[in-house]
């Protein structure tokens, strides 16, 4: 397993940087975070911030804002544009369920959450990184290295999630999220 992590730190920098993708790295910004309040999301349709639980809102336009607002670190906005989703048990809304839980220092609620995720789809291979990074933060290494290993199992091993866990279990900065 130690094979598996002994990529240097140049590669993985800049294999970082030239990850591309919706989740491949932190959401840029947008009115949901800068101008919209409370439980309220910009709809680029309207041109306006609307309710999180407004009809003619989808639910992968709240995904963005859950993730985004997840980042910024506004976790109780996320929470609120969470509990508006159309179908809450979607794997990306639990995985992100178990982000927030996860930064907010509840590891085992996190991982509950990443377990649903990967119930309904195992092959979600983010959900397996953010695992891996709780595991890691709890001291279970040999499960973050278990995560990191079925998630190059899946194909997944040019992928942001991979680099992002491999790197947390190297102790290189930017490595989790």
């Amino acid at each position: 397993m130690r094979a598996l992590l002994t990529l240097s730190f140049a590669t993985l920098a800049s294999a970082a940087f030239a990850a591309g993708g919706d989740e491949d790295t932190p959401p840029t910004p947008t009115q949901t975070t800068t101008v919209c309040e409370d439980n309220q999301v910009y709809d680029e349709e309207t041109k306006s911030c609307v309710a999180a639980d407004e009809q003619s809102l989808h639910d992968t336009q709240r995904y963005n804002a859950v993730r985004e607002l997840a980042y910024a670190g506004d976790y109780d906005r996320a929470l609120s544009v969470l509990a508006a989703a159309k179908n809450p048990m979607d794997p990306r809304f639990l995985n992100y369920q178990g982000f927030i839980s996860r930064k907010q220092g509840d590891i085992a609620k996190a991982i509950f959450f990443y377990q649903q995720a990967l119930a309904i789809d195992p092959d979600y291979n983010l959900a397996r990184s953010y695992m891996g990074q709780g595991l890691f933060a709890a001291g279970d290494i040999a499960g973050a290295e278990a995560q990191l290993s079925e998630i190059a199992a899946r194909g997944g091993k040019q992928g942001w999630p991979y680099r992002a866990l491999a790197m947390t279990l190297n102790g290189i900065k930017g490595g989790s999220y």
